[in-house]
Formats: structure tokens, C-alpha cells, sequence
């Protein structure tokens, strides 16, 4: 806290009267972490809060006697604590307006009772006590310096492992809090600082230059005049005194806007502020601030002067494109040598690129097309989780390089090849981690930080240590950066690990707190995970559960949660009953006495409750788990959870809703259990991430048409449309558009979103998107597509564009969405116009060579729309070059929908006759021929359809004959469906134009002597189709009035009439 308080902290310039505490928002920020710690240092160290300070602590305070309640003694303007030293002191005494306090409890009841005030309160005694480890502590303690803290834990460890006294005991376990709270305030502050935008000499005058060129008497001009104090320019750019440089000022201006007095500014590598201005006598600068600290002198004008905003946007454009080109690109060197400050400025610098390359690489790998999206396992699925079988098999080799784990004990822990069935049931939904990585060492001879070898002496001491000296190294060896990779091995490298495991079996609460607490930050780590698993880590954690501690509980499901990213740790967690345990910490109610609603309010339990809805969500990404959900009765459970006003809470549920809600079970059981409700409700959060989970969970259960309805009657349709206007959060985008996808199956909710004007945005969102939120976009335009009334409002907004452009694509789910959304649209005959001035017929001919059958399926089904409704069709299709003879070949395909497809291109194709001739040149009729062996009743429809249509050229009859195509034909006539039958009826009167197909139909059973017997041809002919029952009553007619088509077939019509 010292560290903190003098490096970290702002104060104010000395002069008359001691320092104070600048009005910033980074000592804000530090004055109310010290509170949140002193506030809670009486409940999490109680023994501690009773230790009476060296020396109290003293200042000014602005409490009412009256302020102070039960355990105070007030009167008049006095108060005394009923609490006392040993000898008789009382650890609280007030006598306005000054308060003394000795204990870190009468601090925290002081904060408790200043409410509102407790702010000002903190901020006094800070300023009072500059120093306040050595007034609680003594001088021996006194850890203001860097140089004594490196070596202070160290100190600290040495001494109690020799002195057994229990006040030094005491002592030292405040003096490790305090320090580490010294360290918190450290990193805070850092990133409290990194993220402010600081300004340099070049960019400074930059601005002002620039400003210069807009300034004038003019009224277009942005200011009157705008002139430096100070002509004189050091070497480093500043024009500010060197003694002002130190404090990172840069220089002042003189600015007169043309609706305000003349403004005194200063500019610093903080921001820019206005200072005193001009004294009237000497002329000299008041350097105090007296305003909030800006980002730039632009940002500042505007605030002061309406109307330098208003012209200032005139000349936006200008102004913005000049510093791009005069910008200087070398730094400053400071004249004034401030080594240390600006070591710290580049280590910021750095970090804050660090930062953001990481937050970039992050989102770019959150954007990649996942498998989130699938609802299925796919044939990919499957040969992956074969993959990882035999991963799994030989995970043996890959232990192998693991140097921490013994072979011994490695070969224990995995020592039996699983079972194949078992492996395939835990196949995953997510597939980043399902990989064994390997193992990464710090190389013996690498330069490793101080870090490194500090850690090695904690886990000496973690080994060898007392109780107390354990603890101790436990709380200091989570003061380091555990978020840094270093460490995390570091700890790993020296044996930690298997330590920290080991103190999880003891019986000392505390050690098991600290071993759990240092798991869960380290666990985060790839690595580390699997070292955890191969040591036997989980069964131990997973048997934590059952504590009465509500803290070691949480603990524990944390770091479950973490661990259990990987196939193999949440196969081990399930195998140890530790699912049952998770779902068991759902039921917030079950020791409780109160309603089981109302206990949802108790903060432990809530977060006992979130922890184990933490650790489910990473266990229930495979099937076998999402079962053991199930069976142990967790949806009930997260039902009840989901109806919580809890944020933090309702993330977990919801997400692990969201990943079971892949299988139909779940389904049915989240219908059951009115959950689509709470989903919808939860919409209507501020909170994003909430917000995401709730859509992506509808987006899985809209599978089904109930579900769908139910989310249109609880009024989600509405919150899912007005999401769609915040395109800022890409992953929350792609979950609202693909539960508007699913939800838009139903033709009444494309009737909503047409009325919300859904439809409008979502055409807005064709373009500048990430793939995995078009592939919902255009999944979602596909289904509204399908009535007029939205391929109308599609072509109006200029959507026909962007999906002809999505055409070149390479994502295959993008490719099949796209396809069908153009295919509905080129029904319009003013559509279609477009798509062929596009190109994009050719486009869509060109995805029938697409290696998944998907794609060239629904390519195939597109292209019929466009043949149909294409002014000069025929010629249109013989302009693609080699685009006949490669439909004709996708004839050959095995996959029965891509058949289908095809079958309806070529009957659309055949219906010009010199299209006819060609396809029949490149062999259609033999190839159609052998696809009529078949039971798929859609396949059948359209076979019978083309078959009818190639009847129409030449000899094409006879072939098909010849071909034996005539015998299954017949067949297709005991099918259910009409649609099959209309087909076949016309492809049986083409076909028996020929007498031998009729001697061929008759040997099938087509006719019979007796209508009685024979019922396939009555049903057709009784049934309302038109066209099937012309078809059939001019094939009867051919049948029975032969002519001279053949005298055997006249022959053998007599033997059965």
C-alpha cells in the first residue's frame, strides 16, 4: 500500500499546507479498492481484524457523534468504542473533528457507518497518514521501498519457521495482506493507465498548427486565435519550464474562442486541462488544474465553445486528414533526463500493443466458421471423433515428453486402451481443444525472469514449510502475475503441481483455499489442464464438492470448469460421480429453510449455484455428459435458476442450456419446463453476453415448430429484431440472426419480422460481416424469400446484389444458404432480371463442380428458378461452356438429394429442344436408365418427370426401354405420395408411345383384365389430379387401341381381353 500510495497515487504540487490527493479518476480508483479492502479485511480475517495498530491512525472526519450506534459509547462530541486494548484503551475514539482508530475492525464498522461519506472518509485518512503500514505494523514492517519488498516474503517465510510467537504470527499475516494489496493497487493502476491516450510534444503541436490555419476573425473560422505562452522550444519539443516537464507537461496556449473569455491551457502527456491562467501582476502561469483532464485539445474546445463545435465540424475532414501526413514519426527526446519515467511510459506502450494484438487475434478466432452452428453430427463429425480415438489410444507416446509426471505414474493414471463406444460418446461440440498439445519446457539454458527462480523457493517452502509458513506461501505466491505464462510453468517446472494437489487432501481449510485459489488462475493454460488430469487432480476436486465450506465449493467448481476444456478431464469428472455433485450445487434451496425462490437471494448460495452452472457448461460438451445432466435431474434445476435476477448467474445456466439444447432430448425437456419463456424475458437484458447465450439457446431449440411458436407468443420475435441493430458485437450478432433464422421456418413469424421491419436490416447486414453471422443472414432471407411479399421488399432494399456476390464464397453452410435465398428470389421474374445481368446464373452453374454435395444440391435446385423464369433460356445455358455435358455427369453421383436436383435442371433444361439433343448426345438416357431402381419417393418425382420430358426427342423412348428403365417405372405407382404419381403417369404415357414399353408395362402388372385386382391405376385416376388422370386415361388409350403400333403387342392384348 505504501508502493502504491507514493508511486501510483496523485498528489498535488507542494506548497502552502500539506499534500492532498488530486480530484482524478485514477485516485478514485485507488482510494475505492482500498475501501472494498478494508470493508471486507473484518469478515475475511477476523483474527486479524482484532490486531491492534502500533499507531493509530488519525485525522480530520467529517462524522456526526450521532452516526454512531450500539457498541459506542457517545457523549456530547465525543465517541468511545466499547472495544478496548489490553490496557483499557478504546480502539475508536472521536472527539470532533478528530477520530482515532487502532484496529482494522473499527475501520471497516467507521466505513460501515459513514455510508455515503465512507469516500471522503478514506480519503482523508490517506492524506493524514502517508505512511499507514508504519503507524499498523511499526517501522520494522515499513514496506515502502521496492528494494525491501522483493526480499520481504522471503524475510517473512525464514522467521516464522524459527519463531513460533503468535503475535508475530499475527503481524506477518498482515503484513503479507497489505502487501499484497500494495501489488493490486500496482496492477490496477497500470491498467488504469494503459488505457488512457497520452500525448506527446509532436501531437500537441500538430493540433495547434493545424488550428491555426482555421483561426480568425472570419465567422467560419473555428476560433479567434490560439497562441503558445511561451516562444522558447526546448530541444524534446516541450516549451514548458523543465521543472514543469518533470510532471509530464508539455506546454501552454492562450485560446480565444469567438462566444467565451480567453482560456489558459495546458497541455500534458495526461491530457489537456485548463490551468489558473495569467496572474494580473507578474503575469506568471497558475499551473493548478481547475477542470477535468481531456484527451486532446479538439476534445476540450468543444466542451467550452458551441460555436468552435459547430464550425469544427465543417472543417472535420480537413483537420483529420492533415495529421496523417505531417504526423512526426520520432519520438521525443526529453532535455530534461527522467530515465525511470520513461522506461515506465515504453513498458505501457508495449503492453497496451500486446493487448490489443491479443484482443485481436482473439475476436479473429472467435469469427472462424464453428461447429457451434450444427445441430447434427455430420460425417466429418464422425471421422474426427475416430481421429481423436486413436489420439486417445495412443496418448501414451504423447505423455511420454512429459518430464513433471513420471512415467510410472502417467502410465497409471491412462493405463487402459477406452472403449470405442465410450470415446465416441463423448464427442464434443466444440473441437479447438480436443486435441493432445504438446508439451512445451522452458529450455535449460533461456534467460528466466526473477519470477521464475522466486517461485522454485515458495514451493520449498510449500513442501518443507509448517502450516503456517504454507499459508503464508500460498497467499504470496498468488501475489505474483499467475496470468502470465512464465509463472504458470514456472510452478509446473518445479513440482507445484503436484503440491498443490497434495494440500487439497489435507484437513487445514485454508491451505486448501490457497492451493484452489492458485488451480483456478493457472488452469486457464492448456498445459496445465493436462498436467492437472495426468496427476489425478480431478477425482480430488470432484470429492471437494461434497464440503460443508461453501467457499472450497465454489472454489473447486471453478476450476473444474476450467480444467474441463479437453474430451479426457470431462470423461474423468463424469466417471467420478462429480456431474451428480455439479447439479446437486444447483438446488440453492436445499439446506435452506425458506422458500426455495427466495433463497436464490442468499449471495453464497448464488455463487455455489454459479460455480457448479460454470463447471456444467464446460462438462456438458459431450453427449454423454449432456445424459448425465439429464438423469441427475439438472433441467428442473436450471429452470428454477434461470428465473433468478442474477446476471452472473444466468450466464452459465443459459449457456449450458444452449449446449444441450443440441439434442432432443433436451429439447422436449426445456418445452416441458416453460424454459423458451425465461429465454425470451432475458432477451430484453442490458447484459450482451446474457443477451448471446439467450438467442443461441433459441437458435438450437428452434428446431422445432412448437418451440418456434412459443418464442412468437412469449413476444421474442420483437427483442430479436431490435438486437439486429447493434452490429458492434459480432458474436451476440451471429446468435440473434441465427435464432431469427430458425425462428423465420415458421411462415407466421416471417409475417412478425416482416412487420418489426427485420427484413430491411437484415438485408443491411449482406455486407462487412463475418461469415458465421451471413450464414445466418442469408439462412434467415432464404426462409422469408419463400412468400412474394418479402422477395419484394428484398429487391426494393438492393438486396440481389450481395447475395449474387456471396456466390464466390468458400464457405460451404454460407454457399448453401445463398444459393436457396437466390433461388427464391429468381421466382420473381423482375429478380431474375438482376441475377442474370449479375452473372449470377453463371455463378450458380459454376458451384455445381463444388466438392460437397450440399452445395451442388442446392446450387442445382437454384438454377431451376432461373431456367424457368430467363427470357432466352435455351440460349442462356448453351452460352456456359461444357455447363450441359457437367450436369449430365452429376447423374453419376451417389448422394440422392444432389440426383434429385440434377433430375430437375435437366427436365427444366430438356424443355428446349436443342438442349434436348445435346444432353442426349452426352448419354442422359442411359444414365437416367439406372437411377430408376430406386425407393426415395422425391428422387422418383423428379426421375419420372425428366424421363417424361426426354421422351420428346428422337428415339429417346425406344432407349429407355432398351435400357430397362421401363419395368421400375411401374412401380412408382404404389407409392403415397401424388406428387410421384403425377410424374409417373406422364412418364408412362410418353414412354408408351412405343409398343414394346406397353408389351413391357402389361408384363408389370400396369393393367389388368379386372379393375377389381388391380388398384395402383384406379387411385390414380380417382385422385384430383388433372394432369396425372389426362396422363393415364391417354396411356389406357394407347394400351387398348394398339393401331399399328405392333402386331405382337396386338396379340398379346387379345390373350387378356
Amino acid at each position: 500500500m505504501g508502493v502504491a500510495l507514493t508511486r501510483s497515487a496523485q498528489w498535488t504540487a507542494a506548497g502552502h499546507g500539506a499534500k492532498t490527493l488530486e480530484v482524478t479518476p485514477l485516485n478514485e480508483a485507488i482510494v475505492k479498492e482500498i475501501i472494498m479492502f478494508v470493508e471486507s479485511f473484518i469478515y475475511k480475517y477476523p483474527q486479524e481484524a482484532n490486531y491492534v495498530f502500533v499507531e493509530p491512525l488519525e485525522w480530520k472526519t467529517n462524522l456526526d457523534p450521532s452516526a454512531f450506534g450500539s457498541g459506542y459509547a457517545v457523549s456530547g462530541t465525543t465517541v468511545k468504542s466499547e472495544e478496548v486494548d489490553k490496557n483499557g484503551e478504546p480502539l475508536l475514539y472521536l472527539s470532533v473533528p478528530q477520530i482515532k482508530i487502532r484496529s482494522f475492525g473499527q475501520l471497516s464498522r467507521m466505513l460501515y457507518i459513514a455510508k455515503n461519506m465512507k469516500l471522503k472518509e478514506a480519503q482523508a485518512c490517506i492524506e493524514a497518514n502517508r505512511n499507514p503500514v508504519a503507524k499498523i505494523l511499526g517501522l520494522d514492517y515499513n514496506i515502502i521501498s521496492e528494494e525491501i519488498g522483493n526480499s520481504f516474503v522471503s524475510n517473512i517465510l525464514d522467521k516464522i519457521t524459527k519463531d513460533d510467537d503468535s503475535e508475530s504470527e499475527i503481524k506477518m499475516k498482515i503484513a503479507l495482506q497489505l502487501k499484497q494489496l500494495d501489488l493490486h493497487l500496482l496492477n490496477h493502476s497500470l491498467k488504469h493507465i494503459s488505457l488512457e491516450i497520452r500525448l506527446n510534444p509532436g501531437t500537441v503541436k500538430n493540433d495547434i498548427e493545424l488550428l491555426k490555419q482555421f483561426s480568425g476573425k472570419g465567422k467560419q473560422t473555428v476560433l479567434e486565435s490560439i497562441e503558445y505562452t511561451s516562444d522558447y522550444e526546448f530541444s524534446n519539443g516541450c516549451r514548458a519550464p523543465p521543472w514543469r516537464q518533470i510532471k509530464g507537461e508539455i506546454c501552454y496556449v492562450l485560446v480565444k474562442p469567438h462566444d467565451a473569455e480567453t482560456l489558459c491551457v495546458t497541455c500534458s502527456k495526461e491530457g489537456v486541462f485548463l490551468n489558473g491562467g495569467k496572474t494580473d501582476d507578474e503575469g506568471q502561469i497558475n499551473y493548478e488544474r481547475k477542470g477535468e483532464i481531456y484527451k486532446d485539445l479538439v476534445t476540450l474546445l468543444k466542451e467550452k465553445s458551441a460555436i468552435f463545435s459547430e464550425n469544427m465540424s465543417k472543417q472535420e475532414i480537413k483537420f483529420s486528414e492533415q495529421p496523417q501526413k505531417d504526423q512526426p514519426n520520432e519520438a521525443p527526446k526529453e532535455e530534461v533526463a527522467i530515465t525511470h519515467k520513461a522506461s515506465v511510459t515504453s513498458r505501457k506502450s508495449t503492453q497496451e500493443k500486446n493487448r490489443i494484438n491479443l484482443g485481436r487475434s482473439q475476436l479473429t478466432k472467435r469469427l472462424e466458421p464453428s461447429l457451434n452452428w450444427r445441430t447434427s453430427v455430420s460425417s466429418k463429425e464422425s471421422r474426427n471423433t475416430l481421429r481423436d480415438t486413436q489420439v486417445e489410444k495412443h496418448g501414451g507416446k504423447l505423455e511420454k515428453s512429459r518430464s513433471s509426471v513420471s512415467p510410472g505414474r502417467a502410465q497409471l493414471i491412462r493405463k487402459s486402451v477406452e472403449k470405442i463406444e465410450e470415446i465416441i460418446s463423448d464427442s464434443s461440440s466444440e473441437s479447438e481443444e480436443d486435441e493432445e498439445q504438446p508439451d512445451h519446457r522452458q529450455e535449460a539454458n533461456a534467460d528466466l525472469p526473477s519470477e521464475y527462480w522466486q517461485i522454485q523457493k515458495l514451493v520449498k517452502y510449500l513442501k518443507g514449510g509448517n502450516q503456517t509458513a504454507t499459508v503464508i506461501a500460498l497467499c504470496s505466491m498468488k501475489d505474483f502475475n499467475l496470468a502470465q505464462e512464465t509463472c504458470q510453468l514456472a510452478i509446473r517446472d518445479v513440482g507445484g503441481l503436484e503440491v498443490l494437489i497434495n494440500l487439497l487432501e489435507t484437513d487445514e481449510v485454508k491451505c486448501k483455499i490457497g492451493s484452489l485459489k492458485i488451480l483456478k488462475e493457472i488452469s486457464h493454460n492448456p498445459q496445465i489442464r493436462r498436467n492437472i488430469v495426468d496427476l489425478g487432480g480431478l477425482p480430488v476436486m470432484v470429492n471437494i464438492l461434497d464440503s460443508p465450506h461453501k467457499s472450497l465449493k465454489c472454489l473447486a467448481a471453478e476450476t473444474i470448469a476450467n480444467v474441463a476444456k479437453f474430451r479426457r478431464a470431462r470423461r474423468v469428472v463424469r466417471r467420478h460421480g462429480g456431474i451428480t455433485k455439479l447439479v446437486a450445487l444447483l438446488d440453492c434451496g436445499k439446506h435452506s429453510g425458506e422458500p426455495a425462490q427466495s433463497s436464490l437471494y442468499e449471495t453464497r448460495d448464488v455463487e455455489v449455484a454459479r460455480c457448479g452452472a460454470l463447471a456444467l457448461w464446460s462438462c456438458s460438451k459431450s453427449y454423454a455428459n449432456k445424459e448425465a445432466i439429464r438423469k441427475a435431474g439438472g433441467i428442473p434445476l436450471l429452470a428454477r435458476l434461470l428465473k433468478t435476477s442474477h446476471e452472473n448467474m444466468l450466464i452459465p445456466v443459459v449457456g449450458t442450456l444452449q449446449e444441450c439444447a443440441s439434442e432432443e432430448n433436451y429439447r422436449a425437456a426445456i418445452k416441458a419446463e416453460r424454459i423458451i419463456e425465461n429465454l425470451v424475458k432475458n432477451l430484453n437484458s442490458e447484459n450482451e453476453q446474457l443477451q448471446e447465450h439467450c438467442a443461441m439457446a433459441i437458435y438450437q431449440c428452434a428446431e422445432d415448430e412448437e418451440t418456434r411458436d412459443l418464442v412468437r407468443l412469449h413476444g421474442g420475435l420483437k427483442p430479436l429484431a431490435s438486437l439486429l441493430n447493434n452490429t458492434d458485437n459480432k458474436e451476440r450478432l451471429a446468435a440473434v440472426t441465427g435464432a431469427i433464422w430458425k425462428c423465420s421456418i415458421s411462415k407466421e413469424n416471417v409475417t412478425k419480422f416482416r412487420e418489426y421491419k427485420a427484413i430491411e436490416t437484415l438485408v443491411g447486414l449482406l455486407t462487412d460481416q463475418p461469415e458465421e453471422v451471413l450464414v445466418n443472414v442469408v439462412g434467415a432471407l432464404g426462409e422469408c424469400c419463400q412468400e412474394h411479399e418479402n422477395r419484394v421488399i428484398i429487391r426494393r432494399c438492393g438486396g440481389i446484389q450481395p447475395l449474387v456476390n456471396l456466390l464466390v464464397g468458400i464457405n460451404q453452410a454460407l454457399l448453401v444458404n445463398v444459393t436457396k435465398a437466390v433461388g427464391a428470389c429468381a421466382v420473381e421474374p423482375e429478380s431474375m432480371m438482376i441475377i442474370d445481368r449479375l452473372d449470377g446464373v453463371r455463378l450458380l452453374w459454376s458451384l455445381l463442380k463444388n466438392p460437397h454435395p450440399d452445395v451442388k444440391a442446392s446450387a442445382a435446385w437454384a438454377l431451376c428458378p432461373c431456367i424457368q423464369n430467363a427470357k432466352d433460356a435455351g440460349e442462356m445455358v448453351r452460352s456456359f461452356v461444357g455447363g450441359l455435358e457437367l450436369v449430365v455427369n452429376l447423374l453419376k453421383s451417389d448422394n440422392k438429394e444432389v440426383l434429385a436436383s440434377v433430375c430437375a435442371v435437366i427436365t427444366n433444361i430438356a424443355k428446349d429442344q436443342e438442349n434436348l439433343a445435346v444432353i442426349t448426345d452426352h448419354g442422359v438416357v442411359p444414365l437416367l436408365s439406372k437411377l430408376a431402381n430406386t425407393n426415395n419417393d422425391k428422387l422418383r418425382r423428379h426421375l419420372a418427370e425428366t424421363i417424361s420430358r426426354c421422351c420428346m426427342w428422337g428415339r429417346n423412348r425406344v432407349a429407355f426401354g432398351e435400357h430397362k428403365a421401363v419395368a421400375p417405372l411401374v412401380r412408382y405407382l404404389k407409392s403415397n405420395d401424388t406428387n410421384v404419381h403425377r410424374a409417373t403417369a406422364q412418364a408412362l404415357y410418353q414412354l408408351s408411345e412405343d409398343a414394346d414399353n406397353c408389351v413391357t408395362m402389361h408384363e408389370n402388372g400396369a393393367v389388368k383384365t379386372s379393375f377389381s385386382k388391380y388398384q395402383p391405376m384406379v387411385c390414380v385416376i380417382t385422385k384430383p389430379c388433372e394432369h396425372g388422370s389426362r396422363a393415364i386415361g391417354n396411356y389406357i388409350e394407347n394400351i387398348r387401341h394398339p393401331g399399328d403400333k405392333s402386331k405382337s403387342f396386338a396379340d398379346h392384348n387379345k390373350t387378356v381381353t
